[in-house]
């Protein structure tokens, strides 16, 4: 056991998520979605009426508060702290802002050795994780036996983002990087991993049951380039943390397998592009599939997206266990009853 978890009050280990993680099939299918708040529910829009979405990040109150409502609304079998996968490099006290409708801009890019040795001299230890530990403290409270999922950016993902300075399609500086100086690369990407690692020990301390490494842009990598420049920076994140782990990235069919982490990852996340019954082929039965209902199918009418989860969830049934999810976040022009449709048929 870790310091802090017998501050508040455990989730029950039969918990359905939990069991999944486990790799038990539950009576029922654990359900929960990624972007829970997602912009798309009215009490979150509300809510952060006026606030930055970094400082509501940092606000514990307010982001226990959203990191709670989708719960209430949906009945789903999770939370998932309410965060931002900048927030740690906010925290090391990296100059970051998140435009509207542009996402994470950085005021000094990481794209030399020196920029490498500048934001690397920041001991990851030194971050005041107090704003997050006080909103998990609040969060688990109020959930009782319904566990709550952490939160982290995995190295990749907020490399690619430090070394473009801001939104990239391809990520051409950071995947460029990794080859005309893998020195600088694999110091950068360690010290990402360290962050992230930092971030997810400070939710797990307060209370968190589980955790998730969100890797949405490691799509862009070759297989080759996944294997010898990220996955072991993305292991170390998560290995030994104590907990299980949930492992998720966005176009990663090419290299699924390694998403495994080597075994450190309990749960793999599956984007909506393939079918959960061939990703539970590659695999294998010594991991839960998460996933992945289509987001576009959040805008059809309710009998065709209830045929799409109900195929999901046969497919789910390859795998030793499986957690509903979406194959990504959830669009903020979303229906908030599709959401909690989905949840009572998954239940039912």
């Amino acid at each position: 056991m870790c310091a802090g978890w017998e501050d508040g009050p455990m989730p029950s280990p039969h918990a359905p998520l939990l069991r999944a993680l486990a790799g038990d099939r539950p009576e029922q299918t654990p359900v929960w979605f990624m972007r829970q708040a997602g912009r798309s529910l009215p009490e979150y829009r509300e809510l952060r009426v006026g606030t930055r979405m970094l400082d509501a990040c940092l606000t514990p109150d307010l982001a226990a508060e959203i990191t709670l409502q989708p719960v209430r609304r949906h009945k789903v079998d999770a939370a998932v702290f309410f965060s931002d996968i900048v927030i740690p490099l906010r925290l090391a006290g990296v100059d970051v802002v998140i435009e509207p409708g542009r996402g994470p801009v950085f005021a000094e890019p990481v794209r030399t050795a020196a920029d490498v040795d500048r934001i690397t001299a920041i001991d990851p230890n030194d971050l005041d994780t107090t704003a997050i530990t006080d909103a998990v403290r609040i969060v688990t409270a109020e959930l009782g036996d319904t566990p709550l999922i952490g939160f982290a950016g995995a190295p990749f993902t907020l490399a690619a983002y430090l070394v473009e300075g801001g939104p990239s399609k391809e990520h051409l500086r950071a995947r460029a990087m990794m080859h005309t100086d893998p020195d600088a690369w694999d110091r950068l990407a360690g010290w990402l991993s360290r962050v992230s690692r930092r971030f997810l020990e400070a939710q797990r301390d307060a209370g968190a049951a589980t955790v998730q490494l969100f890797d949405s842009w490691a799509g862009s990598l070759s297989p080759a380039d996944y294997r010898a420049h990220v996955a072991p920076h993305s292991k170390a994140a998560v290995e030994g943390l104590g907990l299980p782990v949930i492992h998720f990235g966005v176009g990663t069919g090419p290299f699924l397998r390694d998403m495994r982490l080597d075994g450190a990852a309990s749960a793999v996340g599956v984007d909506w592009r393939q079918p959960l019954d061939e990703a539970a082929g590659i695999l294998g039965q010594g991991v839960t599939v998460q996933g992945n209902i289509d987001p576009a199918m959040l805008q059809a009418p309710w009998p065709i997206l209830e045929a799409h989860v109900r195929d999901v969830l046969e497919r789910g049934r390859a795998a030793r266990a499986h957690i509903l999810n979406l194959g990504h976040g959830v669009p903020p022009e979303t229906d908030p009853d599709q959401l909690t449709r989905i949840v009572e048929l998954a239940h039912s």
